[in-house]
C-alpha cells in the first residue's frame, strides 16, 4: 500500500502557506501499513487508518501556576488484522485471527510546567463484521491490483467495545541535544485491558512536554509558552514492555466467548507480554506537523510464527 502513503505525503507538503503563530486548533491523519516497511509482508497488525482533531483549552488563572497546556482530542480510527497473510486457504493456517476494530473517541491532555503529563483517552468502538475492515481490505487491494483477500469469514464476532485509559510521562533528564522521559500507560475495557510503560530518548532540537509533537501538544492558547526551538526536528527511541490483560481482536468478546463454539474455534490465546520498539522521526513547521517512525513488535499471539513490525505516518495541519 505504498501508494497510501505517497498520496499521504503529497497532500500534506502540497500546501506552503505558513505563518509564524501560535495556534489553537489542529486536525490530521495517521496512516499505519505493514507494507511502509518495503519487506513485502502483509500479516498480522496490517493496517490502520485514524483522523484527529485536536483544540487547546484555555488554561484557567487558579491553574497557571501549574498547568501549561490543556488539549482536548477527538478522533476515528480503524485497525485491520490478518493472520500471517491477507489469503489463507484453510482455517489451520491462521495463526493470529481475522478481526478489525473501528471507534470514536476523546481525549484530554493535561500538560505541566515541570513537564510532566496525565491524557485520559475513552473510546467507543466494535471488533467484529461491524467495524467493517474486510470490505476496506477487499476494496482496497481490488483497486490497487493486489491478489484478492480470502479467509475473513473465520474473523471475530462482532462485539461492542468501551475502552478507557490513561497515560503519565515525566521527564528525567535533559541536555542540549538529548533527553530521556519515562512513558507509561494503563487501559481498562472490555476490548483491551493491560498496561506498559518505557522510555523515550529524544535527540535533536525538541522542545518541552507541553508544548511537543511527542505529547500531542503542539496546538496551544498559552501566548507565554516560550518553547526551546522555533521549529522541532529530532530523531526519537522508545522501548515499551506491555503487559497484555485482554485482547478482543485475539480472544473474541470477554463475556459470550466461552459457549459460542465458533468463537472458541477461531480466538486465539495471548502472550502476556509483548516488547514494543520503536524508532521515528519528528519534525514541525510553523502549521504542520509530522511523525513518520517504525515499530518492531514481539508476538502477541502464542500461535504467530514470527513477530511483526509496520510503518507510521502522521501528519498535522494547525489553524486558530
Amino acid at each position: 500500500m505504498r501508494f497510501k502513503l505517497l498520496a499521504f505525503l503529497g497532500f500534506l507538503l502540497g500546501t506552503t502557506t505558513l505563518f509564524a503563530q501560535s495556534h489553537s486548533t489542529e486536525i490530521g491523519i495517521q496512516t499505519d501499513n505493514d507494507s511502509y516497511l518495503l519487506q513485502g509482508s502483509d500479516r498480522y497488525y496490517t493496517d490502520g487508518t485514524f483522523i484527529y482533531f485536536r483544540h487547546a483549552l484555555k488554561v484557567k488563572s487558579k491553574d497557571s501556576t501549574t498547568l501549561a497546556n490543556k488539549v482536548l482530542g477527538f478522533e476515528l480510527g480503524q485497525k485491520i488484522f490478518n493472520p500471517q497473510s491477507g489469503y489463507v486457504p484453510d482455517p489451520q493456517y491462521i495463526d493470529r485471527p481475522f478481526a478489525g476494530y473501528s471507534y470514536i473517541g476523546s481525549t484530554l491532555n493535561f500538560l505541566y510546567k515541570n513537564e510532566s503529563t496525565l491524557k485520559f483517552s475513552a473510546q467507543l468502538g466494535v471488533v467484529g463484521p461491524a467495524s467493517g475492515a474486510e470490505q476496506v481490505q477487499t476494496w482496497v487491494h481490488n483497486t490497487f491490483g493486489f491478489y484478492t483477500p480470502g479467509g475473513w469469514q473465520y474473523q471475530i464476532k462482532n462485539d461492542p467495545e468501551i475502552n478507557l485509559s490513561v497515560a503519565y510521562d515525566k521527564l528525567l533528564a535533559r541536555a542540549s541535544w538529548i533527553d530521556v522521559t519515562i512513558t507509561s500507560y494503563v487501559n481498562l475495557g472490555n476490548g483491551f485491558t493491560g498496561a506498559g510503560v518505557g522510555p523515550l530518548f529524544r535527540l535533536g532540537n525538541f522542545n518541552q512536554l507541553f508544548n511537543s509533537v511527542s505529547t500531542q501538544s503542539t496546538a496551544t492558547q498559552n501566548k507565554n509558552i516560550k518553547p526551546l526551538h522555533k521549529h522541532e526536528l529530532y530523531l526519537y527511541y522508545q522501548p515499551v514492555i506491555n503487559y497484555v490483560a485482554y485482547d478482543a481482536t485475539i480472544q473474541g468478546s470477554l463475556f459470550f466467548n466461552k459457549n459460542d463454539p465458533y468463537s472458541q474455534q477461531i480466538t486465539e490465546d495471548k502472550e502476556p507480554f509483548v516488547v514494543s520498539n520503536q524508532i521515528g522521526l519528528a519534525f514541525t513547521t510553523n502549521r504542520f506537523t509530522f511523525d513518520i517512525a517504525a515499530i518492531f513488535n514481539s508476538i502477541n499471539d502464542r500461535e504467530m510464527v514470527q513477530s511483526h513490525q509496520w510503518g507510521t505516518v502522521t501528519g498535522m495541519y494547525r489553524f486558530k
